[in-house]
């Protein structure tokens, strides 16, 4: 069986069954190549939407306050798709979870979606921040508590991946402190203020800077906690009523803040002494008492109204279109408002990230970067359509809560409407700025956290 040729007969022969073989063997490795590229596409897109997870509330008993807020949060960012073809080219989307403002179901809302893209939370409850703020920083996922949260939290050498710009409650109490110094010529000696307040961590913040202005200020602090929900108010506007502070604060939410201004109506009390946070000064807290509310006063981080150019684009992008969150009916409302505000500074962070990274599809951690180097301006806040929405802040490694400005706004019962009656102010950064580096140097030692900038 050996089978034998001529030379040259044999060498044809090889040629011609050596590039067949070649040819079989490259189709074969041309098609096995091209089915794994195709296997690596279809398992990893080449641009993901950008994740911004909003945890909301609509129902329960703060579902008043937290849908607003949601439906600015959500209309900003489909105003943004539509007008903008996304952020830097990548359509944003947004994943909604309900938490009933239950820190609970908040921490499970967090679990469910960080592992879908999560570029950042905005938790909107004091409780559900203080449990994000361990899971968060080992998950490299940023956090931002706008007005809210942990206050010592603007220490970024501490806290790496909380924000809480552009101001935070030890802010807002020292501006209703300088309020009421501005209107008593500037002395509050003798004086008394009265804090009406949560009963929970939101609404315990401001106490410990409340206590220390007191000491510098000479006012006598009472301290009258509502417990949830704040149906249940009675006995403490009694107490008001005997003791005729010269001031009341207020830290409320939901129903609480209803609750407080019609049972302020009822004794009396004159409204323009009674100053809430910027959680306290919506409609929907001071329309239910009517004539009763005029004169009411609530800080402000932002600006009140619907007369800013952002809002026709989101009233044609989004309204006219048929895709608002909502009924379409809180457009320039206060907390509308402040959530459109909130994913406004989300959409300038994730710029500010792509700008460093060089990047349109950026992670968490180019996230966290962006926020860290984020600065606002008027310049921008009027290229954006908001001209005098805000404070103008920048965030650094070393502060994460921006320069804590503030205003205040008053409720005007015979037009429904609020307004603003003074320019973003300092506050006493003196006094905050100590009790900030207290509170965050004795978290940073309870869990091991080397102080520092990267």
């Amino acid at each position: 069986g050996v089978q034998t040729c001529a030379l040259p007969i044999c060498a044809a022969i090889g040629a011609f069954n050596y590039v067949n073989l070649r040819e079989d063997t490259d189709m074969k490795l041309t098609k096995l190549a091209a089915a794994a590229v195709a296997a690596t596409l279809a398992a990893s897109p080449v641009l993901a939407d950008l994740v911004f997870p909003s945890l909301d509330y609509r129902t329960g008993p703060y579902a008043a306050n937290g849908i607003p807020f949601a439906d600015g949060y959500a209309d900003y960012f489909t105003m943004i798709n539509a007008r903008d073809g996304g952020i830097g080219g990548v359509a944003a989307k947004v994943i909604a979870c309900e938490t009933g403002y239950n820190t609970e179901k908040g921490v499970e809302c967090y679990e469910s979606t960080k592992g879908q893209g999560a570029l950042v939370y905005q938790p909107l409850s004091t409780g559900i921040t203080y449990q994000l703020i361990p899971k968060a920083t080992a998950d490299g996922i940023p956090v931002h508590s706008m007005g809210y949260g942990r206050t010592s939290a603007a220490n970024g050498k501490v806290f790496s991946n909380i924000f809480n710009y552009p101001a935070n409650y030890w802010n807002g109490a020292s501006h209703a402190v300088n309020h009421a110094l501005a209107e008593s010529g500037g002395d509050l000696k003798g004086k008394k203020i009265a804090l009406v307040y949560h009963n929970s961590a939101y609404g315990k913040e401001p106490i410990r800077t409340l206590e220390e202005l007191s000491k510098k200020h000479g006012y006598e602090l009472s301290l009258l906690a509502v417990d949830h929900p704040g149906q249940e108010q009675k006995s403490q506007w009694l107490q008001i009523r005997r003791e005729k502070p010269d001031y009341v604060f207020m830290w409320g939410w939901g129903v609480m803040n209803q609750v407080a201004i019609q049972e302020a109506a009822n004794i009396r009390y004159p409204m323009d002494k009674f100053v809430g946070i910027w959680w306290s000064g919506s409609e929907n807290d001071v329309l239910p008492a009517g004539d009763g509310a005029n004169g009411y006063k609530a800080l402000a981080m932002h600006n009140v109204g619907s007369d800013f150019p952002v809002f026709t684009d989101i009233q044609t992008h989004v309204v006219d279109a048929g895709n608002a969150a909502g009924a379409g009916d809180q457009i320039g409302t206060v907390l509308y408002n402040r959530g459109m505000y909130a994913a406004m500074l989300a959409v300038e962070a994730a710029k500010t990230a792509q700008g460093i990274h060089g990047v349109a599809d950026i992670t968490p951690a180019m996230m966290r970067d962006g926020m860290e180097a984020l600065v606002i301006d008027e310049a921008k806040m009027t290229a954006l359509g908001m001209p005098n929405f805000g404070p103008s802040f920048s965030v650094s490694c070393e502060n994460h809560g921006g320069p804590g400005l503030g205003a205040v706004q008053q409720w005007d019962a015979s037009t429904k409407k609020w307004s603003l009656i003074s320019d973003f102010g300092p506050s006493d950064m003196e006094v905050i700025g100590k009790l900030i580096a207290e509170d965050s140097a004795a978290f940073a030692a309870e869990n091991n956290i080397t102080e520092g900038c990267n």
